[in-house]
């Protein structure tokens, strides 16, 4: 039984995180990125699609020399990767141009993951 409801759970669930991800990244994220695919960049990439892109992968966008070594080694944007960048993203690539805008909070860190996730 427990094995049929908790799927379900989490799947119903799934949503709800995603507007908490919402509500996050329109209170710090979206003053300088956009998530409508197409939109231009802003101080920052836009996001729409990040999930499975190449890190420094948005082609309009002029990135800092770590984030374009990143994506020369071939990372990719996954919810892991982003939970940890949002942690600490100067932790995680040294020399990053944008400010430290940390999420110290792993429920809003995972919100914004599973935001971006459905952002396409």
């Amino acid at each position: 039984m427990i094995r049929r409801v908790l799927p379900a759970l989490l799947l119903a669930a799934a949503p709800a995180v995603a507007e908490d991800g919402r509500a996050v990244f329109e209170a710090r994220c979206a003053s300088c990125h956009a998530v409508v695919a197409g939109a231009p960049p802003g101080a920052g990439p836009n996001l729409s699609g990040v999930v499975g892109r190449r890190v420094g992968g948005d082609s309009g966008f002029g990135y800092s020399p770590v984030l374009e070594e990143a994506r020369q080694s071939g990372q990719v944007w996954d919810a892991a990767l982003l939970e940890r960048f949002l942690a600490d993203p100067e932790e995680m690539f040294p020399g990053l141009w944008m400010g430290s805008n940390a999420l110290r909070a792993a429920e809003e860190r995972a919100a914004v993951a599973a935001f971006l996730r459905a952002a396409r």
